[in-house]
């Protein structure tokens, strides 16, 4: 089957810190190297070989980028200092814009200038939001639910939730389409199987195959497991880190987007209460992990650190600031300072929603969805290949 070649595609994944690729003649050591390429999915040589040739439609289709970790291993030991770890990180940076329909996450990953330019937008429309419509600021006690009462702020996130997940979810659709491909490659059903399916086909696939492998999704989405496949302990820290910083985000998003009720009182939890010790948990995590991801890139530590996008900084530095403001609300709140609470609050806020109107639909979150997505659909994938 023909493939329709673009000879600008390499130049423009410059554009998504795709550099080095050119580099690479092909010889393998890659992919030999790698513990988590297969037979089945090998990488990153075939998708750098897709992009040296302009094939942008095997890309499109190629899960390989997504399989990926970068523990470094592949960059560590490449002849042409090609960078392949690099290059794979480009590629998901390059598939996250081609997945969104809206054009953002384009804008987001090749202009630093429009990345500075939306976050400052959006904390400035949440400050000027307070600005506008805050409660009574009372100086007898603190009182933030009277400043900022938690039901009308739970209805906000509950329409920010809404408005995220329609855009992540038509995204990762879309990435649906492109991997699982043509649904005519699929064996056809037998007439047994088309009246015991009917309509319950989804692109060539019974939906069966789907249900059955929805716990491999949960797994993955909650562990990240193949990462602890990458071999060295310094690797595994890096899972461990990772790990930290994922459960610790998903602790927090959960608490004040879900349960913002029972997260956002006036009184005070005792210390062994549950949701105080999951904020404590969720701050560690994060505070932990990202500090050690954001000092691995001042010092440029290992492999993985020696080239930093702006994206990078940007989803690093915002979940920082937004958990230790977190943190200085905590300790204004114990110490009894309600002025300083309730202007910590609206910082606090300026941030952390930037970082998730941003990050979650068009940035580097997308990546905590993707790469359990695209585990799952292969899986998906090589049951019903094989059906006969």
């Amino acid at each position: 089957m023909s493939a329709e070649v673009n000879p600008d595609l390499i130049v423009d994944l410059k554009k998504f810190g795709v550099k080095s690729a050119s580099a690479c003649f092909n010889c393998g050591n890659c992919t030999a190297i790698c513990s988590l390429s297969s037979e089945s999915t090998p990488f990153p040589r075939k998708v750098i070989r897709y992009l040296q040739l302009g094939l942008k439609d095997k890309l499109m289709e190629s899960p390989e980028p997504w399989l990926c970790y970068y523990c470094g291993d592949c960059s560590e030991t490449c002849p042409r200092q090609a960078d392949p770890g690099e290059v794979m990180m480009g590629l998901r940076r390059y598939l996250t814009s081609m997945y969104d329909w809206t054009g953002i996450s384009r804008l987001f990953y090749t202009s630093t200038v429009f990345e500075v330019f939306s976050i400052l937008l959006v904390a400035a429309l949440v400050g000027l939001g307070f600005y506008t419509f805050h409660g009574p600021m009372l100086t007898d006690r603190v009182a933030l639910n009277v400043f900022a009462p938690n039901t009308t702020i739970e209805i906000l996130d509950l329409i920010m939730l809404g408005v995220l997940s329609f855009l992540l979810l038509t995204n990762a659709y879309r990435m649906f389409r492109a991997v699982m491909g043509d649904p005519a490659q699929y064996p056809e059903l037998t007439p047994f199987e088309k009246q015991q399916f009917q309509n319950r086909i989804i692109r060539g696939i019974p939906a069966p195959l789907f249900i059955s492998e929805a716990k491999e999704f949960v797994v993955h989405f909650l562990t990240q497991k193949k990462f602890i496949a990458c071999g060295t302990a310094s690797q595994r820290m890096q899972w461990f880190n990772h790990l930290l910083i994922m459960t610790g985000y998903s602790t927090v998003f959960l608490l004040v987007v879900v349960g913002l009720r029972w997260f956002q009182r006036d009184e005070i939890y005792a210390l062994w209460h549950p949701v105080r010790l999951l904020g404590y948990y969720a701050t560690f995590a994060i505070l932990y992990g990202t500090t050690i991801a954001i000092v691995g890139r001042i010092k440029r530590s290992k492999t993985v650190y020696a080239h930093s996008h702006s994206s990078d900084w940007a989803f690093l530095v915002l979940l920082w600031l937004t958990t230790f403001s977190g943190i200085l609300i905590h300790g204004t709140r114990m110490l009894e300072m309600p002025l300083t609470t309730y202007y910590l609050y609206v910082i606090h806020l300026m941030i952390a929603v930037p970082m998730l109107v941003i990050e979650v639909p068009f940035a580097k979150w997308t990546h905590q969805l993707y790469r359990p997505l695209i585990v799952y659909l292969m899986n998906v994938k090589k049951r019903a290949m094989a059906r006969a």
